[in-house]
Order: structure tokens, then C-alpha cells, then sequence
């Protein structure tokens, strides 16, 4: 059993992954901050083309959460989330991606 969420608010974190790609840091934050934030989880694991022309169809409509969760292997999607996260001003993390110094995303390695 984790441990208790020790602050009273409960956080919103929106997880995107392609094929499983999130599922271990899924399930160590549901083990190891039980009750600490909500999660929601957009996976894709349908079969991508190697160039996505129209990345928007893949994202739901209105993006809302306290922090996101990137785990998308697809440049063309990983780029359309950045873009979606930066616009609504939401933190993001993605995992081990280059993205442009001008850009404020977290990238540690994983």
C-alpha cells in the first residue's frame, strides 16, 4: 500500500500514450500517490502513418488538467500535444523528446 496524499487538493494530470507507452508510470502514480491526483489517460494504440497531415483528430476537442503526461513515440502527435499544452498554458512533461529550447517542457530521462 503508498502512502496518503499528504495536501488536500486533488490534482487533474491528463496522461497521452501511444501502444502502452505510460502504463509503468501510470500504475507507479495510482501505487504510489493513491487519492492524490485524477487521472485521465488518452492512449492511441490504433497503427499511425509515418506522416500525420491532421494530428488534431487524435486529441480530444478541449484540453483541461493540472499537468500532462506525454508519452507519444509519433513526432507529428508529440508536436500537436506541446502546441495544445502551450496554448492552454498547462505544464508539460514529455518523456525523453528534443524539443526547441524556446519551448518550456520538462524532458528528463526515463
Amino acid at each position: 500500500m503508498g502512502q496518503q496524499c499528504s495536501h488536500g487538493s486533488v490534482q487533474r494530470i491528463v496522461v497521452f500514450q501511444e501502444n502502452g507507452s505510460g502504463e509503468k508510470k501510470i500504475a507507479g502514480i495510482e501505487q504510489y500517490t493513491p487519492g492524490c491526483f485524477e487521472l485521465e489517460v488518452v492512449s492511441l494504440d490504433e497503427s499511425l502513418p509515418a506522416m500525420i497531415d491532421d494530428p488534431e483528430k487524435y486529441f480530444p476537442g478541449e484540453l483541461k488538467a493540472d499537468l500532462v503526461l506525454g508519452f507519444l513515440r509519433h513526432p507529428d502527435l508529440a508536436g500537436e500535444l506541446l502546441r495544445r499544452c502551450q496554448e492552454a498554458e498547462i505544464p508539460f512533461v514529455a518523456s525523453s523528446k528534443k524539443y526547441p529550447s524556446a519551448f518550456q517542457v520538462a524532458t528528463p530521462p526515463i
